[in-house]
């Protein structure tokens, strides 16, 4: 396989190898417990990307960016913390320069909660601006994960948290020679239904820490990661098919 990560690549690498579409991992640095990386949230959405891209032709993987809108999570340190409104600013400059440059299909895959809001503003933002730019978004791969497998998978809060079951077990697939499983630990919060509460993390646990990290295994984690890889694959071949146009037949 040939490279498609462009930190390794040369500038022959790129103009030869076909590149029509990209993929950016967008994550975050900032405390996942004593058992997990401070680099989970990026370590996660690259590994994504570049499984990914593995099995798609012409997919270019971008550098990550390491830091997020983290600042409710930055009662535990150390929390590397943008603004929403610099990350959006972050992301508008990389997506300017990709237009630029004639890459005009892209794939953003989000590993952080705290970036939502600024991948949604700043998206819909520039695809009017540039309605050329064709832009497509995994927002939260730790629920669409649990949306793909089956129920009951998960023992405990769906494996849902941060640095819970579901994310603990995701690690334990990508990079479990950073995992320390013998100091997980977390809590389960009392949260109202339906109606947001907006939390400081140290509100909801003191370990830095929600759900339940002790029930995740090496298992778990590959299941989620082929069906999240599985599902991107799928999406972009089809949408490769369609032209990126939505609502367009899919060729052939």
């Amino acid at each position: 396989m040939s490279e498609r990560r462009l930190t390794r690549m040369t500038g022959y690498g790129f103009r030869s190898g076909g590149f029509d579409k990209a993929v950016l991992a967008v994550g975050s640095t900032e405390c996942h417990g004593d058992h997990l990386p401070y680099g989970t949230d990026m370590l996660v959405a690259e590994h994504l990307a570049e499984a990914v891209a593995e099995r798609v032709e012409g997919l270019l993987v971008l550098p990550p960016v390491p830091f997020g809108m983290s600042m409710h999570y930055a009662s535990f340190p150390v929390a590397i913390t943008l603004t929403t409104e610099t990350l959006m600013g972050v992301l508008r400059e990389v997506l300017d320069s990709l237009l630029r440059h004639g890459l005009r299909r892209l794939l953003i895959i989000n590993g952080h909660d705290g970036n939502v809001a600024a991948i949604e503003a700043v998206t819909r933002e520039f695809r009017v601006e540039h309605p050329e730019m064709k832009i497509a978004v995994l927002e939260a791969w730790w629920k669409t994960a649990a949306e793909l497998l089956p129920p009951g998978t998960f023992e405990v809060w769906g494996g849902m948290g941060h640095a819970g079951e579901g994310e603990t077990s995701m690690m334990l697939a990508v990079a479990p020679e950073l995992v320390e499983m013998d100091r997980a630990r977390g809590v389960v919060p009392e949260l109202p239904q339906h109606v947001q509460v907006k939390w400081t993390f140290d509100e909801l646990t003191p370990y830095g820490v929600t759900g339940d990290p002790t029930k995740a295994t090496a298992e778990k984690g590959r299941m989620m990661r082929d069906a999240l890889v599985g599902l991107l694959v799928s999406f972009l071949r089809e949408m490769d098919g369609r032209g990126w146009e939505i609502g367009k037949p899919v060729s052939g």
